[in-house]
């Protein structure tokens, strides 16, 4: 399934830069940063977002091999991003 919400987001991005961001970084500063870069011009806002997106999906190719990154991606402020969609602590389950 990873493969093919990959292909959705390029997708995604292709058509309009911050929908592709979006959906890998939420809504936050690397949101925004994308919305001014796009206006601006188009093609920085797709470098932006394709920067993103390779961050994304390469830590959390790095994170299912059990490898962690050093250090932070520069450029990226969304700790999503940064960590592939992993959480690098522990999250506790809630109880019913």
């Amino acid at each position: 399934m990873g493969a093919v919400s990959a292909v959705l987001v390029i997708l995604m991005t292709i058509l309009f830069p911050p929908i592709g961001v979006w959906a890998v970084a939420g809504c936050g500063a690397d949101l925004l940063i994308n919305i001014c870069l796009t206006v601006l011009g188009y093609l920085p806002g797709h470098i932006h977002a394709f920067y993103l997106e390779y961050v994304y999906y390469d830590r959390r190719e790095q994170a299912r091999e059990g490898r962690y990154a050093a250090r932070r991606a520069p450029g990226v402020y969304s700790d999503r991003v940064q960590t592939g969609g992993q959480g690098y602590g522990t999250i506790v389950q809630p109880t019913h």
